[in-house]
């Protein structure tokens, strides 16, 4: 009993604020979700991983081996997905991206915040960061055929990251006013993108559920499973161990939906897969973090 309310304890406000979202645009008042989404991921996004990191209490080559982790789990889950897409005969340009990527930044934050404290949102910074890399280079080729490494550069979240990890391992520290304006700015990040989130689940016009909900259940599968041997090879702590499958079995993002509308790919059938996986780990993600405490 003292487990579930732990889980619950967790879980709770991540889909209580989405819900907030969902309710809101259902009600129809106004919500320019292009703004919000524009703020967070230029703003508060990159001030809270920057001090995150900054004030992280991290060993350097902890970090290091997260990354290399987070990268080997990835390429782990990637291999897989491609198999699954040439089995099933699918459409790799709308598939293999919205399976291989996950919602880490809105849903995936947040989980390991109220999960495993300070040190568990370091962690997942560690692993959302190499997600956006990817995502923003492998994940748009494989939606359009083209990267976008200037992209990726030009980020404010990768700068961020690149940043932090320097004052991380320098111990340097900016002048407690800045560090208190960064931190004010990078508070706003976790609720706005919860809400964010049920916005745009709530907009989505999917179709095909009965597939989308088994593409899903595979992708939750494959990401879970991927994500424990890795950890579990590469000898991680206890918090790194628990975050990584987290964030690597984090439900379908709405940017793999944008990207889907953006290329050309199948957007509705990605709307599909991002309600279904959404739903899915209201009841999976409690699972997992019940194992993993």
């Amino acid at each position: 009993m003292a487990l579930i309310l732990t889980v619950l304890e967790i879980v709770a406000p991540v889909f209580l604020l989405a819900s907030v979202g969902f309710t809101w645009v259902k009600l129809g008042f106004e919500y320019r979700i292009q703004f919000v989404t524009q703020l967070a991921m230029t703003l508060s996004v990159p001030c809270l991983i920057f001090v995150s990191l900054m004030q992280a209490e991290m060993d350097p080559s902890a970090l290091t081996t997260l990354t290399f982790a987070s990268f080997a789990a990835y390429v782990g889950v990637t291999l897989v997905v491609w198999l699954c897409c040439k089995i099933g005969r699918l459409n790799t340009r709308t598939y293999m991206a919205p399976l291989i990527f996950g919602n880490t930044g809105n849903l995936g934050l947040p989980l390991a915040l109220f999960a495993f404290g300070e040190a568990g949102l370091s962690n997942a910074i560690v692993v959302f960061a190499v997600m956006a890399i990817l995502s923003f280079t492998f994940g748009i080729w494989l939606v359009s055929g083209e990267g976008a490494l200037g992209k990726v550069l030009r980020e404010p979240l990768v700068a961020a990251t690149l940043l932090g990890a320097l004052f991380l391992w320098q111990g340097w520290e900016t002048p407690l006013f800045l560090t208190n304006t960064l931190s004010l700015i990078g508070q706003i990040a976790i609720p706005i993108m919860l809400i964010t989130l049920g916005v745009a689940v709530a907009r989505l016009s999917p179709r095909g559920l009965g597939k989308a909900a088994f593409l899903s259940l595979i992708k939750l599968i494959i990401c879970t499973a991927i994500a424990w041997i890795v950890a579990d090879y590469f000898a991680l702590s206890h918090i790194a161990f628990g975050v990584l499958i987290i964030q690597i079995a984090t439900p379908v993002a709405v940017t793999s939906y944008l990207l889907a509308e953006k290329y050309g790919a199948d957007s509705d059938a990605v709307a599909g897969l991002v309600v279904t996986s959404t739903l899915m780990a209201v009841g999976a993600l409690p699972l997992i973090l019940a194992v993993l405490l």
